[in-house]
């Protein structure tokens, strides 16, 4: 596989902080830009930071790269990279057209932010469950007038935590599932410094978090037609989603309801046996098994479990029978990782991989 030349926009967030971490010894991507607004633009990346805020120190290989302006330097940003990584803290309107723009400029981007995620042409992608969604890309390039430029989006965060063990079971049948959802900080952008109202404490509202989770499985299950994504009339899905105090990690308790009810057996199988496209094409970023079963009683946990297969792994567990669905479980995935930077990381592979970068 050749090295692509990859921008990061939005660079100094964090999530961008934490391509920059996932990129900087990546065997395909090669940053070569690091973009943000115009108050960071011109400065070195560590003196553009307003706060770090990773574990892991600053990779040394960015540390003293110059910042540009990801509006005022687009055309020259586009003529540099292969693609962009996206993930930038705008209005909805303004990431709509700033991506766009791009896209125009004929530079691909891979795009963790919400603008475009329910543009009819635009792939909404979990690359183990979805990819077949990317060929809808064709058609959006020639509503778009261009050649090589278009856009690729992941999904929310907290999908990560549940529709990937729901996927698995759709052969049995699903009529309807709830799921509530207890989101790290992270999911915020924050961390404890910066969010001191959420220690020892819950806040039960995530404003537009309830929608996605409602909503963005269907597309995510949908199908192309006619150049564009139709979403899935079902399953009825309800969600809640509540701010807790967990650094990283989203956890969801899931009850679920079939047409067919399997057995225990069967769904723990299902989950077992389940794998994608990430994993048969062994994309970098892939984590060996897509989903792991806990049969212990108190697994999954934020602190135990949040970084099994570098955060790219879905865990399971407390699968047990219920007395109004059939059945409920516990699920969890790593927000920032598998939820973030790293689901976008390995759609990029995925459309690497697939020839959509040449």
């Amino acid at each position: 596989m050749k090295k692509f030349k990859v921008g990061v926009i939005g660079a100094t967030g964090m999530v961008g902080q934490r391509f920059l971490l996932i990129l900087q010894d990546h065997p395909w991507f090669e940053v070569k830009v690091l973009a943000a607004s115009s108050s960071s633009a011109g400065k070195k990346y560590r003196d553009a930071l307003k706060r770090w805020h990773m574990s892991q120190p600053i990779p040394e290989k960015f540390a003293d790269v110059t910042v540009m302006d990801a509006v005022a330097d687009m055309q020259k940003i586009a003529q540099t990279v292969d693609f962009c990584f996206c993930a930038v803290n705008m209005g909805k309107d303004e990431i709509r057209d700033l991506e766009y723009a791009y896209a125009k400029l004929e530079c691909p981007i891979v795009s963790n932010n919400s603008a475009h995620r329910f543009t009819d042409d635009v792939p909404m992608i979990i690359p183990e469950i979805n990819p077949e969604h990317l060929e809808v890309i064709a058609a959006q390039k020639k509503r778009l007038g261009t050649k090589r430029g278009f856009i690729a989006v992941k999904s929310n965060c907290s999908l990560q935590s549940y529709v990937p063990l729901l996927h698995p079971l759709k052969k049995f049948g699903i009529v309807s599932a709830a799921v509530c959802t207890y989101q790290a900080i992270s999911g915020a952008g924050k961390t404890f410094e910066t969010m001191p109202e959420i220690c020892d404490n819950v806040i039960p509202y995530i404003g537009g978090e309830e929608e996605k989770s409602e909503r963005e499985p269907l597309k995510i299950w949908g199908e192309v037609k006619d150049g564009k994504i139709i979403s899935a009339a079902t399953p009825a899905i309800s969600a809640q989603c509540v701010r807790v105090p967990v650094s990283d990690g989203h956890t969801a308790a899931c009850f679920v309801k079939f047409e067919n009810a399997p057995t225990e057996e069967e769904i723990i199988s299902a989950w077992d046996k389940f794998y994608g496209e990430p994993q048969t094409l062994r994309l970098p970023g892939a984590p060996e098994k897509f989903i792991r079963y806990f049969k212990e009683d108190n697994r999954p946990q934020p602190a135990l479990d949040r970084n099994i297969d570098k955060g790219m792994s879905v865990c399971a567990g407390r699968l047990r029978k219920d007395v109004v669905f059939d059945y409920k479980f516990i699920g969890f995935s790593h927000n920032t990782l598998r939820g973030a930077a790293g689901g976008a990381v390995l759609l990029a592979e995925l459309l690497a991989a697939k020839g959509y970068f040449d």
